[in-house]
C-alpha cells in the first residue's frame, strides 16, 4: 500500500476541539484514508502561556469520540525547538536569515511611519545587510538581543496553487521578514510549522483560508532550505446561520459540546463533511461511503454555514436507521454526558435496561437528539406515584379517571401481557362504552407515563409489565388531581 500522502492535523491546544478544527482534521483524515496515506497529529503547543494539558486532552477526546484515529504518536511542537532553533542556525549560516537588533521603539516608530502613510505595516529590512559591521557591534556592545529574521525575497511574487483557492498570487513586497527566532532564543510559529511539516514528510496541508497568506510567508522559508514544498489546499472558516464568522454566540462551539447535545458522532461526521463539500445533492454518507467520494476539487471556496435545524435532522435519520441495540450501547456510553444523563445511570440495572432495549423502536422515532430520547425514556425511570405535567393533569380529569377505574381490572384479568392483548382489551372496553379511543387511551398515557405524549401507549404497557401499569392507572384512578 502506497503511503505517498502525509496529511497532518496540527491544532493548538488552547481550548476544546472547536467544530472548524473538527471539519479540518476530517478533511485530513478522509484524504489520508482514501490514498492509503497517513494523517499525523501534531499539537501545536509552543505558546506555553495559553497551552494547557486539559485541552490537549479535550482535543484528543473529541478526536476519538469523532473516529478520526491518526498514525503514529502525536507529535508536540514544544518539544522540538532545539531542532527549529537548529534550521534557523543553518540559514544564518546559509545567508538565508540575519540577526536583527532593532528595538521595540524603532519597530514603534515603523509601524507609525506605515500608519502615517496609509501603508500596512511592515518591518523596513533596516538590519538585512549589517551583519558583522560596526553597527552590529554597537548593538551588541549595549547588550541588544537579536531576533532571528529570514531573508525574504523582496521583487517578484510568491505564487500559491491551492487545491481549494485556486492560483493565488503575494506580490513579494507586501511580505516582510519574518521572526524565526525570538530574542530569548524561542522559535516562532512560522518556522516550527515549516521545519515540523518537512521532517513529518507531510505533502499535502488542509486547513483554514485564515492560512493563506502564512502560506506564501512559510514558502519562502522551504526555499530557503531549499525543501520541496507540500501542496496546499485552504478551506473556507465555518459561519454562523447569519452568514458571520462562528462564534460563541452561535451557541455550542467545541465537540465536547455537541456530545452534550446528544449528537450521534456518526451523524456529526457526516453533517461536517459535507459543510463546505458537496457531491450533487446526496446528504447521507457512511464512513466508507465519504472516503471514497471525498475530493479536495469539490470544496467549495466560499464559507458554509452552520445549521443546526439540518444537523438535528441528519441525527435524526441516523438514530432511527441505527440498529437498537447499537442505538442502546451508544445511549448508555452517552449518558454521562447528557443532562441528567446520570440519574439515569443510577437506575440502569439489568432490568431497566431490558425495559429500554424493549421500547428502543418507540423511542427513537420520536427523537432527534439522545437528550430527546434519553427525555422519552423518562417514564421507564419514574417511581410511584409519578408527577404528571400540566397536559397529563387536565387529562385526568373525572371521566379520565373513572375510565381507567374501570378499565384496570379488565387489564388485570388478561391472560398474558402484551401490547396485542392490552389493545383489544381497551377496543373491548371502548366498544362496550361508546367512548371514543382516545378518551380512554389519551388518560392511560397520562398514567403510565405523567406525559400526554410517548411511544405507542400498548408498547408502553406491555415494557412496564403488569405490575408497575396497573399500580400506576390504580394510582391515577384514586389520585385527587388538582
Amino acid at each position: 500500500m502506497s503511503h505517498s500522502v502525509v496529511t497532518r492535523f496540527a491544532p493548538s491546544p488552547t481550548g476544546y476541539l472547536h467544530i472548524g478544527g473538527a471539519r479540518t482534521a476530517l478533511f485530513n483524515w478522509l484524504l489520508a484514508r482514501q490514498t492509503g496515506g497517513r494523517m499525523l497529529l501534531r499539537i501545536e503547543d509552543t505558546d506555553r502561556e495559553r497551552s494547557t494539558d486539559s485541552a490537549i486532552a479535550a482535543i484528543i477526546d473529541g478526536m476519538k469520540w469523532l473516529g478520526l484515529d491518526w498514525d503514529g504518536e502525536t507529535i508536540y511542537q514544544f518539544a522540538r525547538a532545539g531542532r527549529h532553533r537548529e534550521v534557523a542556525e543553518e540559514m544564518l549560516a546559509r545567508g538565508a536569515a540575519y540577526k536583527c537588533y532593532a528595538t521595540p521603539e524603532e519597530l514603534d516608530e515603523m509601524r507609525e511611519l506605515a500608519r502615517k502613510e496609509g501603508r500596512p505595516p511592515r518591518y523596513d529590512g533596516r538590519w538585512r545587510d549589517l551583519g558583522g559591521t560596526e553597527a552590529e557591534s554597537d548593538a551588541i556592545a549595549q547588550g541588544r538581543k537579536p531576533v532571528v529574521r529570514l531573508k525574504a525575497p523582496r521583487e517578484g511574487e510568491t505564487i500559491i496553487e491551492d487545491k481549494v483557492q485556486g492560483i493565488v498570487t503575494f506580490p513579494n513586497k507586501d511580505l516582510d521578514d519574518l521572526i524565526l527566532l525570538r530574542s530569548d532564543g524561542t522559535p516562532t510559529y512560522m518556522l516550527a510549522v515549516v521545519v515540523d511539516d518537512h521532517d513529518m514528510g507531510v505533502t499535502q496541508i488542509i486547513r483554514g483560508d485564515d492560512h493563506l497568506t502564512n502560506a506564501a510567508r512559510q514558502t519562502h522559508i522551504y526555499q530557503a532550505m531549499g525543501w520541496d514544498i507540500p501542496a496546499f489546499a485552504h478551506i473556507p472558516l465555518i459561519h454562523g446561520p447569519d452568514g458571520a464568522k462562528m462564534s460563541k454566540r452561535h451557541g455550542a462551539l467545541g465537540v465536547d459540546a455537541y456530545r452534550a447535545l446528544g449528537y450521534l458522532p456518526e451523524a456529526l461526521r457526516n453533517y461536517l463533511a459535507r459543510l463546505g463539500w458537496s457531491q450533487g445533492d446526496r446528504e447521507f454518507f457512511s464512513t466508507d461511503e465519504l472516503t471514497e467520494a471525498f475530493s479536495l476539487a469539490q470544496v467549495h471556496r466560499s464559507p458554509a454555514r452552520f445549521d443546526y435545524a439540518k444537523l438535528e435532522n441528519m441525527n435524526g435519520h441516523y438514530m432511527r436507521a441505527m440498529d437498537d441495540s447499537a442505538l442502546l450501547a451508544q445511549f448508555i456510553v452517552a449518558l454521562p454526558y447528557l443532562p441528567n444523563g446520570e440519574e439515569i445511570v443510577a437506575k440502569l440495572d439489568d432490568a431497566k435496561r431490558a425495559q429500554l432495549a424493549k421500547a428502543m423502536p418507540g423511542l427513537k422515532e420520536r427523537a432527534k437528539t439522545l437528550i430527546e430520547l434519553a427525555d422519552g425514556a423518562r417514564f421507564l425511570f419514574a417511581e410511584r406515584p409519578l408527577e404528571y405535567d400540566e397536559k397529563a393533569r387536565s387529562l385526568l380529569n373525572e371521566a379520565g379517571r373513572a375510565h381507567l377505574a374501570a378499565l384496570a381490572p379488565k387489564l388485570a384479568a388478561l391472560p398474558e401481557w402484551t401490547a396485542p392483548a392490552a389493545e383489544a382489551a381497551v377496543r373491548a372496553y371502548v366498544g362496550e362504552t361508546g367512548a371514543k379511543l382516545g378518551q380512554v387511551a389519551q388518560p392511560l398515557r397520562a398514567a403510565l407515563t405523567g406525559r400526554a405524549t410517548s411511544p405507542g401507549i400498548f408498547d408502553v404497557l406491555e415494557t412496564l409489565g403488569c405490575d408497575e401499569s396497573l399500580g400506576r392507572i390504580t394510582d391515577a384512578a384514586g389520585a385527587s388531581i388538582v
